[in-house]
């Protein structure tokens, strides 16, 4: 196992964590343990989880888990998340949260899921961050981070503020281009660095061919595109949500003969990987400038599902624009044709019906 700093906290973390999202059977609470402790005795130490894991069932799994790893003395390092933005909401879940994981203290506690600058803002107003550092200084929590999915200059915005210790975000071989701006905060303010959905939500895995680009040999795709996160320095954790004991295995198993890339090796994959994505939007955000408002990497990240599906799925895209951007399909219809976002288009894509095929879909 590989161990990088977690920004300037002075703790050194797994390039390899685990992921409590994906469960195969998560009232078996025998086989997520033994899971747990597979990816433990395999040299990993960062244990992430939430509270809206299968509705708290992953963090009560956790602390049975952190237990079992406790016993077997097995370090670890234990992540969860809150919604909570006042000080009254907060404590209340961090209790429940401290007695279902059975720590005495959270080592990276997670402002969770910011999908605008305005959310931000608006949690701030009520107080979150005055009440993650009473916490920290507490003792309840070791670690001021945030989870976010906000993509190219507003996640840079958001983490130049200088109030986190680490961040988490949306960070793979399919969507790259979308945060690359978060690594010149990560390294400005010197942040631990955690990315979510390496496998880009399952994309990767089911369309080999299409990240074929990313293999040496005949290694499997899967393994290949974690090595690709694994060639960036500034990545402290590459976290990998398991289903099963054999993912475990198999996610270890990469790191086994790996070598890393020079970041010329690096930049030169990165230059290949526009290439093959014929027809996909690689989330540059040069069209994020809209006359009308409309969030178009954000809409066309989600006609992507269109075309990756292979063939028309009802609600393929409206879906991931409500449950993955938090954003009404409807705002489509505000387009007028000006032309200005297929103007900035480095690829040339047709935006334009792009978006009127998703105000069709959105009136079904």
């Amino acid at each position: 196992m590989l161990y990088r700093d977690y920004g300037q906290t002075g703790k050194k973390v797994s390039l390899l964590g685990f992921g409590g999202m994906r469960f195969g059977h998560i009232d078996d609470h025998e086989e997520c343990v033994r899971m747990m402790v597979r990816a433990a005795e395999g040299g990993v130490t960062y244990f992430d989880t939430a509270p809206a894991y299968f509705d708290i069932k992953s963090e009560t799994v956790f602390g049975k888990g952190l237990a079992e790893l406790r016993k077997r003395n097995l370090p670890y390092y234990v992540s969860t998340k809150t919604f909570k933005t006042t000080e009254a909401d907060i404590r209340r879940e961090i209790e429940a949260q401290l007695k279902r994981l059975n720590v005495p203290a959270i080592d990276f506690y997670h402002i969770w899921c910011i999908t605008s600058l305005q959310n931000w803002q608006g949690r701030k107003n009520d107080g979150v961050l005055q009440t993650f550092r009473k916490l920290k200084d507490e003792g309840l929590i070791r670690h001021i981070c945030v989870s976010s999915h906000l993509v190219q200059d507003e996640i840079k915005e958001l983490l130049m503020e200088g109030v986190f210790e680490g961040v988490l975000f949306g960070y793979s071989a399919y969507n790259f281009k979308t945060r690359e701006a978060a690594f010149d905060a990560v390294r400005a303010k010197k942040l631990g660095a955690v990315v979510m959905n390496p496998l880009g939500g399952g994309i990767i895995p089911q369309h080999p061919e299409l990240f074929s680009f990313l293999k040496k040999g005949d290694e499997p795709v899967t393994q290949a595109a974690l090595r690709f996160l694994w060639d960036h320095k500034d990545i402290s954790v590459t976290l990998v949500g398991f289903s099963s004991e054999n993912e475990v295995t198999d996610a270890l198993a990469a790191m086994n003969g790996y070598q890393p890339r020079s970041d010329a090796e690096l930049a030169d994959l990165k230059s290949r990987a526009s290439a093959s994505f014929e027809g996909l939007c690689t989330g540059c955000a040069y069209c994020d400038d809209c006359p009308q408002g409309i969030p178009i990497p954000k809409f066309m990240d989600s006609y992507n599902q269109k075309i990756l599906a292979g063939k028309p799925e009802p609600g393929i895209i409206t879906g991931r624009l409500r449950n993955h951007w938090n954003v009404d399909p409807k705002l489509a219809a505000a387009c007028v044709a000006c032309g200005q976002c297929e103007s900035a288009c480095t690829q040339h894509l047709d935006i334009i019906e792009r978006l009127k095929l998703i105000t069709e879909e959105a009136r079904v």
